[in-house]
């Protein structure tokens, strides 16, 4: 039975299950042992994958970057929205996600605050922690507007997400996940290169 190399569990870590099947039909052979972890490893990190699709198949996921929300979302929190909703059926207190009807270029998250008009459905909507609805910014709302209904959260992810992309903890986890593997596979070529 040959040992195979650590770098075999870069697949993994980079392709997912892909990656992890990959190595597994590749080295079970040789080294059954890394193949299993391989293939785990991959399902591990497929986890987050699967879960994000099953959330998210028909809308978007957002990171709440403003207090304009509080109690209800806070700073960081995730959430999931759903534009399988129609806009028909959005009711005041609903909180929906939509893009800044004065130029579009800001996506707001806030609630249904009342209808100002039926034909064609216009809504206002307001932060919960804001004193008023802001114009241009929190209405009118159209279908145009609306990119889907807040259907799920998760609290405070998306800090942690931020806090794994800045700087010391994305140099650590670069360094974890790719070099760490390579310094493996250069000690196992030098110990096992006379073998």
């Amino acid at each position: 039975m040959k040992k195979r190399s650590p770098l075999w569990y870069e697949l993994p870590i980079l392709l997912s299950i892909i990656g992890g099947v990959i190595a597994y039909i590749k080295i079970r052979k040789d080294d059954p042992k890394k193949a299993k972890r391989c293939l785990v490893l991959g399902i591990i990190f497929a986890i987050p994958i699967f879960i994000g699709f099953g959330l998210d198949p028909f809308g978007e996921t957002m990171m709440i970057s403003s207090g304009s929300m509080i109690p209800d979302l806070k700073v960081y929190d995730m959430v999931f929205t759903s534009s399988t909703i129609p806009f028909e059926e959005i009711q005041v207190g609903d909180i929906i996600a939509f893009n800044r009807p004065s130029d579009h270029n800001r996506i707001i998250i806030h609630r249904v605050a009342e209808i100002i008009d039926n034909d064609p459905l216009t809504f206002k909507t307001k932060g919960d922690a804001n004193p008023t609805s802001i114009p241009g910014t929190d209405f009118p709302i159209t279908e145009s507007e609306y990119i889907g209904k807040v259907v799920f959260t998760l609290p405070q992810v998306g800090y942690i997400i931020a806090q794994l992309l800045k700087p010391p903890t994305n140099y650590l986890i670069m360094f974890g996940t790719v070099i760490i593997p390579i310094m493996m596979h250069i000690r196992f070529w030098f110990t096992n290169r006379n073998s």
